[in-house]
């Protein structure tokens, strides 16, 4: 950990990595905290669903494969179950003590596949933020953008290669389900041009996380953060 200290009551600065499975969400998060911390930033790295140790027994039951009688408002729930005690339990308290919180997914991803996916609405979704997770929201959300072929071979190729339990219960869902997903997370980036920052996720991964800093650097100058 850093043994930089944060600036005394200055916010921290909340960023969110976006994308479909396979995009290379891992590797560019891996690499933006680790390039923080280089720079001295006291990071905080979460995901969702996870993150606390009740949130990531909740992920075991959202991404089991064998919960395919799992109802879509069920499904909502419990994603936003998770992102509550992850809020409470980490996030918010990471923020107020001047951090950098990086994470993996957050309630975008919630309108887009349950939102948009499952066709349960905006408004809903919007609703549940909002008493789970008040006004939090990221300054800069990074989605990484790439097509629906290769995100799905991506994410096949991982789930076979993966030596713990399957969590394969949303990379599993039909092509037509990801294509919702992905046109409606380049719908949304286009709604908050001024919170996404679209990043082509195609390239090598050095050329995407150079693209990656190149997004986030102004906001650490403009927080005073280096």
């Amino acid at each position: 950990m850093s043994t930089t200290k944060p600036a005394a009551g200055r916010r921290g600065l909340f960023f969110s990595f976006e994308g479909t499975d396979g995009s290379g969400k891992t590797t560019q998060i891996r690499r933006l905290v680790d390039r923080l911390r280089e720079e001295g930033c006291d990071v905080l790295e979460t995901a969702e669903p996870g993150g606390t140790p009740i949130g990531r027994q909740i992920r075991k039951v959202l991404l089991d494969p064998a919960n395919v009688e799992m109802d879509p408002v069920a499904e909502l729930l419990l994603y936003f179950a998770c992102r509550a005690q992850n809020v409470a339990q980490w996030i918010r308290p990471a923020l107020e003590s001047g951090r950098v919180v990086v994470t993996d997914r957050f309630t975008d991803s919630t309108l887009v596949y349950q939102g948009w996916g499952r066709g349960l609405g905006e408004e809903i979704v919007r609703q549940l933020h909002s008493i789970a997770c008040g006004p939090l929201e990221p300054e800069l959300t990074i989605y990484l953008d790439i097509d629906l072929e290769t995100s799905l071979r991506r994410a096949r190729d991982r789930n076979e290669q993966a030596e713990s339990l399957p969590e394969t219960r949303m990379d599993d869902q039909a092509v037509e389900f990801h294509e919702k997903v992905r046109q409606a997370y380049q719908l949304l980036a286009a709604r908050e041009p001024h919170r996404f920052a679209v990043i082509d996720a195609r390239p090598h991964a050095d050329a995407v996380a150079a693209a990656v800093w190149g997004a986030v650097e102004p906001l650490l100058k403009g927080a005073g953060v280096r």
